[in-house]
């Protein structure tokens, strides 16, 4: 399995396309005017206490107030308001909590009023950006990220994640980082510390405190709201969150960007940096790998698989729906219920790629095809988790109900990512049509459903548009020529001058439309 990292920079954003073995499975924008990134620290001031809500409303300088709510004040909110107070007034010098004394936790089943009030200073987190008519959602429980580990002020806890395999390898990690912690630092493990040495961590660990000693400085006589930590740039935070030994290639087409990234990765992983490699081909980057493809037949209503199954998604305000179809394929070497599972566990690996792609979150519901055997139900249950298992937003799946329904909840910290997929339509003025490419592959999923249901037909012929016939036949190879090769089948492309842009029909040779 090889990954590989694609950069584009452009005006006013960048762009980072995560790619699998060639296949898009990650796409974030970064734009520049984005001041509430998740991961941001502000000082921020309390607008008001809400009783009903036990939460509060806070002004961290955006149009709408950041919500925060009492479970996520964390425990040690007291020791933190009054390590505020002492840093604002310039009464304290030493940030590092060794000797600061602590005060008790507040109670975890307590109510808002009786632990913070309007007009007090607190420093707050971004966990979630603001998305549609909501403000950024906050926490007062901070952590500071690095490569390998993550560092909590205010706690002594240290933890480690789960998706460490052995019992052995986290005990020995959780031995180490004791023995490198700092004093009222709380400190969780990341998977990527596993079989790390302690000097590893320890740099790290040097440079997290080193983060924190810096924002708290700027807290002296610093105005509200006011920014006082900024999560690193885009680039080095995918990075640090998702580079492994897998990656085989990063391309970015921005010489500044190239040296940031090169240099990240020379901190990270040094025997890795000669994959950062700079773009300087004519074509766009997005063009060259074959992205720009991938975003166009990836983000419509309808996403197609192979031996012509697809998904129809839908989007409502409650939940996301999905659809999974089998595009009438039929089988005869296999009975239904095969065929409902083949097609059902290839849907399972398309939707998880889906929701990372358009990093969809909330409620997911998915109908696929009915299956009335418990081990085949099962079998999809298995091979939906494992696909989702590399996906870093929290979620939870549930085994399929008894109408086949499976129900999925996603972390969503971030805007949705859409992708217009439309183009306007040269027939109609003002009106708009799906991307040409987009219809191409709408033609070749039913190719492959004619093809599937009787692989002896014979004599089959294309009508379209005559734009979309010269897309088909022009170039070397072309689109039909690649059909050939993959069916063993000649299929004639006849241009009709009085089709709309968009329509074709596939017609057998006695000219009769295959339905």
């Amino acid at each position: 399995m090889n990954r590989e990292l694609i950069v584009r920079s452009g005006p006013d954003a960048v762009d980072f396309a995560l790619l699998k073995d060639g296949k898009l499975i990650e796409l974030h924008k970064e734009e520049d005017n984005n001041n509430f990134s998740v991961g941001d620290i502000f000082l921020a001031k309390i607008r008001k206490p809400v009783t009903g809500l036990n939460a509060a409303f806070v002004n961290v300088g955006y149009e709408k107030d950041a919500f925060l709510h009492y479970h996520d004040l964390g425990p040690q909110l007291s020791s933190m308001l009054k390590f505020i107070k002492k840093a604002r007034t310039g009464r304290l010098k030493d940030f590092s909590l060794k000797d600061f004394p602590f005060e008790k936790d507040i109670d975890k089943n307590g109510s808002i009023n009786e632990v913070i009030k309007a007009n007090q200073s607190l420093l707050v987190q971004i966990v979630k950006e603001p998305i549609s008519t909501k403000g950024p959602r906050i926490s007062s429980e901070l952590s500071l990220a690095g490569r390998y580990l993550v560092m909590v002020p205010f706690s002594d806890r240290v933890s480690v994640s789960q998706k460490i395999g052995t019992k052995e390898e986290k005990n020995r990690l959780i031995r180490l980082v004791k023995s490198i912690k700092p004093k009222g630092f709380g400190v969780i493990i990341r998977t990527v510390a596993e079989g790390k040495k302690v000097a590893e961590l320890d740099k790290d660990l040097q440079n997290l405190m080193s983060k924190w000693t810096t924002m708290c400085k700027k807290l002296h006589r610093a105005d509200h709201p006011s920014k006082v930590l900024v999560e690193v740039n885009r680039a080095s935070s995918f990075l640090r969150d998702v580079f492994n030994d897998s990656f085989a290639g990063i391309h970015v087409d921005d010489e500044v960007l190239h040296d940031q990234i090169k240099d990240y990765l020379s901190e990270i992983a040094p025997k890795k940096e000669s994959i950062v490699k700079l773009y300087t081909g004519s074509a766009p980057i997005f063009e060259k790998f074959g992205i720009e493809r991938q975003i166009k037949t990836s983000f419509g209503r309808t996403a197609s698989m192979s031996k012509g199954a697809y998904l129809i998604i839908e989007h409502t305000e409650a939940l996301h729906v999905i659809d999974v179809n089998s595009g009438n394929r039929s089988n005869k070497a296999k009975n239904q219920e095969d065929t409902a599972l083949e097609v059902n566990l290839l849907a399972a690996t398309e939707i998880a790629r889906q929701l990372r792609l358009r990093d969809m979150g909330g409620i997911i519901v998915i109908d696929f095809i009915d299956m009335t055997k418990g081990d085949h139900r099962r079998k999809l249950f298995d091979h939906l988790r494992e696909e989702m298992k590399d996906d870093r937003a929290k979620h939870k799946i549930l085994p399929p109900s008894k109408f086949g329904l499976v129900q999925i909840t996603r972390q969503r910290v971030r805007p949705e990512m859409k992708i217009k997929t439309s183009e306007e339509n040269p027939n109609v003025t003002g009106a708009e049509v799906e991307a040409p490419i987009v219809l191409i592959d709408k033609i070749q999923v039913d190719l492959e459903r004619i093809l599937n249901g009787n692989n002896k037909q014979k004599g089959i012929e294309l009508n379209t548009h005559p734009f979309i016939a010269a897309y088909l036949t022009k170039g070397f190879p072309s689109i039909r020529s690649k059909w050939f090769k993959t069916y063993k089948k000649w299929i004639k492309v006849q241009p009709r001058d009085a089709y709309k842009y968009l329509e074709y029909h596939f017609k057998d040779k006695e000219g009769k439309i295959i339905r």
